[in-house]
């Protein structure tokens, strides 16, 4: 009998009514093993209806309180993270390693929400006239809600939500309809932990709930992660409705290579980089960019790394590489690597058509690396999310750098050298929000924030670190003037001398 996974609404499991559902398939067999219910308008309307009640309290709680639960749910998510990880493998078909991975990285987050009271700090200036004080505090928002991509459905949420009710808003969470089981089990645990009911709710849905978060009057911000299109449409609705938004959108990041780099990492990052987590990430690398005579040397380095690579179940130790998250996914990928050849590139290795012996009906395609690309070509122009490299041939530093800020993408980048004057230009000159100097994946750690440049993000924010706290918070500034003790009305004696 196929699972259901409904609602998560002030603090307990609401069962779908609208009567939609869609399927959620174990990407390694194609097999449908659950139903997800699709919220309609009444039922976010019941999820925000929540959290705006639960705001009441907990946007007057005290920083102590709120870092208990968040202490108490570290703790809970530590010791949980295998079984959120076997979640995450049987719904998205990344490796247990990667699931695992991910649910560090979301921790990094928690840490960092823990310590909340610091980043609250506000400021005072004394004197600033006569018996003027200045104080700048920070508040919350109210309401805001989360709209997270497949790829990441523990760590993304994670990148939220903890900062957010650490700083006393109350959230609503809509995950990717493909993979949302892990988002239901970290709301048990935040209930197990002691969070207020009400205080973090999930619904899950499609366009309709979306769009419903994007333009009800009680959500105060949203935050997005997926595709540029998508992020850009975010934006504008949530803006045009009045609400604070940060959409952090799709990548199509390079990864410079010069030619005294050594070409050993160089190709040990590439491979990493592009086909872990078969390359459903938006920090992949998915465009290597040789510089000079090394090409054809980095390009045997690359794919004979690439062929050692080991294809599987998730859940099987062995592997290395899962499939794609759905069919449809993986014959669009498919279609970059079919088409490459016509539109002027070399395929060095083509993944289309592979298999798993056992698991024939599984959503599986190997690794390809294509050599020689052209700046025209689809395969280089789109993100492609999946296991595809392309490999792009320049003459020169600055041409490499000219390519890679010609992209409309400015997510990461990354450049592999063994000079540090070189690699200092690039860190100044390179258009993108992280840079990577011989580390192929720049994501910072909790306490810096996540962001790109150009259409890799759309609002003002970045995520987590500082900005994730300013996002979740506005400022207030009070100016106070109290009169001298001594000036007080006349019968009035404090103990205060009158004569100064």
């Amino acid at each position: 009998m196929t699972k259901t996974v409904n609602h998560w609404i002030g603090g307990k499991t609401v069962e779908g009514a609208s009567g939609t559902y869609g399927p959620v398939t174990d990407p390694a067999t194609g097999a449908v093993t659950t139903q997800v219910a699709f919220a309609n308008v009444e039922e976010v309307d019941a999820a925000v209806a929540a959290a705006r009640e639960a705001y009441a309290t907990w946007g007057q709680s005290s920083l102590a309180q709120r870092t208990t639960v968040l202490f108490k749910f570290r703790a809970l998510l530590d010791a949980n993270r295998d079984a959120i990880a076997e979640l995450i493998t049987a719904e998205h078909g990344k490796v247990h390693s990667d699931a695992l991975g991910e649910v560090a990285r979301g921790l990094e987050i928690v840490d960092l929400a823990c310590g909340i009271n610091v980043q609250l700090k506000g400021e005072l200036s004394t004197q600033v006239a006569s018996r003027v004080d200045v104080a700048s505090l920070r508040q919350p928002l109210g309401v805001v809600a989360g709209i997270t991509p497949f790829n990441f459905p523990a760590m993304v949420p994670m990148w939220m939500f903890p900062l957010a009710i650490a700083c006393g808003n109350t959230f609503v969470l809509k995950p990717s309809e493909k993979d949302p089981s892990a988002s239901m089990k970290i709301a048990e645990l935040l209930g197990e932990a002691g969070l207020p009911d009400g205080v973090f709710n999930v619904v899950h849905g499609d366009k309709v709930a979306v769009d419903r978060l994007l333009e009800h009057p009680d959500v105060a911000a949203v935050s997005f992660v997926g595709s540029t299109p998508i992020a850009r449409y975010i934006h504008t609705t949530a803006s045009a409705n009045g609400k604070r938004v940060q959409a952090l959108g799709g990548a199509k990041n390079h990864m410079l290579v010069l030619p005294d780099a050594d070409l050993d990492a160089a190709a040990d990052a590439a491979v990493s980089a592009a086909y872990g987590s078969a390359g459903e990430r938006c920090m992949a690398i998915s465009a290597v960019v040789a510089v000079g005579a090394i090409g054809d040397e980095l390009v045997a380095k690359i794919r004979e790394r690439a062929e050692k690579i080991k294809i599987g179940p998730g859940d099987d130790p062995a592997s290395e590489m899962g499939p794609l998250i759905t069919a449809a996914h993986r014959d669009k990928v498919a279609s970059y690597v079919t088409g490459a050849a016509a539109q002027g590139s070399e395929v060095v290795l083509d993944g289309t058509g592979y298999t798993v012996e056992g698991y024939e009906n599984g959503h599986w395609i190997g690794l390809s690396l294509l050599d020689k690309v052209p700046t025209s070509a689809d395969a280089y122009r789109d993100e492609i999310f999946g296991p595809v490299l392309c490999v792009l041939r320049v003459e020169s530093y600055d041409e490499g750098l000219a390519l890679i800020n010609a992209s409309p993408f400015g997510n990461g980048t990354a450049i592999f050298t063994r000079d540090g004057g070189a690699a200092r230009r690039f860190q100044l000159e390179v258009e993108a929000g992280m840079v990577g100097v011989n580390v192929p994946i720049p994501v910072p750690v909790g306490y810096h924030s996540f962001g790109g440049w150009k259409d890799s993000l759309f609002g003002d924010h970045h995520i987590y670190g500082n900005d994730g706290t300013h996002f979740y918070t506005r400022g207030k500034v009070v100016t106070t003037r109290w009169p001298d003790p001594s000036e007080g009305p006349t019968g009035v004696d404090l103990g205060f001398p009158r004569n100064h």
